[in-house]
């Protein structure tokens, strides 16, 4: 069986991550989407708990798909799930100097392979801390992120549409 993992902190979860999740749920038998507690980011919006939950009404019409959340090591997780690749979305070729240095070591630690997935034009822009910042401000992301975080981020901040 094989199995993709996506891992990220998905603090929110918009429709470039939407997108990698679709677009890998045909290539592999199972996918874990993992939302991971990120130490190097700042105070997320959103608990993992939220996030998780989100995540899994976000993708509820892809019936390979299970989330999890984690605050470890990614290789960890790896091996739990019994992933066969770590996938990973790519907006832009600054994305890639950075996550090839994590697929590197990911596979020096573990020997998973990376995969790497670039996004669409349409979702290439999208970036979980420029919506963030747009929702605290009142503006409005809907079109950007999948229903269920629409609605989290309207009760969250009343002022955005």
């Amino acid at each position: 069986m094989t199995v993709g993992l996506i891992p990220g902190s998905f603090d929110p979860f918009h429709n470039g991550h939407l997108e990698i999740v679709e677009r890998a749920s045909p290539i592999f038998d199972e996918v874990v989407v993992a939302a991971i507690r990120n130490p190097q980011k700042s105070e997320p919006m959103f608990s993992l708990e939220e996030r998780r939950d989100m995540i899994a009404e976000s993708v509820a019409h892809l019936e390979n798909v299970r989330i999890v959340s984690i605050s470890t090591l990614l290789v960890k997780v790896a091996r739990d799930v019994n992933a066969t690749a770590i996938v990973k979305g790519l907006r832009a070729v600054s994305d890639f100097e950075n996550e090839l240095q994590m697929a590197q070591m990911n596979r020096s630690l573990s020997g998973v392979e990376t995969l790497f997935l670039p996004s669409s034009s349409h979702s290439s822009f999208i970036a979980s801390r420029l919506l963030r910042e747009v929702a605290r401000f009142g503006g409005d992301v809907t079109a950007f992120v999948p229903e269920p975080v629409a609605k989290r981020l309207r009760e969250r901040y009343p002022e955005t549409p």
